[in-house]
């Protein structure tokens, strides 16, 4: 079962830029991921903001985090990998910013169809960045790809 804390120690060897830019995983369930960020000098940009980098990975993570874990359930051989993506911003990122993708039945389905047909599937699927009064910072879309190798 991955928790948050599988997930940040994969950050830590697998993603160090993700890791030394605070981005840290704080809940996954079946249907959600929420993963944060707290601006900080290392990731802001030249506006005194969090730079729209780690806001991406922020995001990305919070939905790559629900394909992994039912990849893993799946308990087959399944690549991923992002195809596309989108990205909104609609206020300055400051203080700590969570990013939640509600996705997972989604991506339960494309990996179970996937497994069973051994065809591709693609899955659009997004992420909320909300600043510390809930007022939205950001809105990621990503498309993840998933195959049965």
């Amino acid at each position: 079962m991955i928790t948050p804390k599988k997930i940040n120690l994969f950050t830590f060897f697998k993603l160090p830029s993700c890791w030394w830019n605070g981005v840290r995983c704080k809940n996954i369930d079946a249907k959600s991921c929420v993963v944060s960020v707290k601006h900080r000098w290392i990731n802001q940009n030249p506006f005194n903001s969090l730079y729209f980098a780690v806001q991406a990975m922020a995001a990305e993570l919070s939905t790559g985090a629900l394909v992994m874990s039912y990849i893993q359930e799946s308990n087959a051989k399944v690549s991923m990998l992002v195809a596309n993506n989108e990205a909104t911003f609609t206020k300055k990122a400051t203080g700590r910013i969570t990013f939640t993708c509600h996705d997972g039945e989604a991506i339960q389905q494309a990996i179970a169809q996937t497994v069973a047909t051994g065809e591709g599937q693609t899955v659009w699927m997004e992420s909320q960045g909300m600043n510390e009064q809930g007022i939205q910072v950001s809105h990621f879309r990503f498309e993840w790809t998933v195959k049965r190798k």
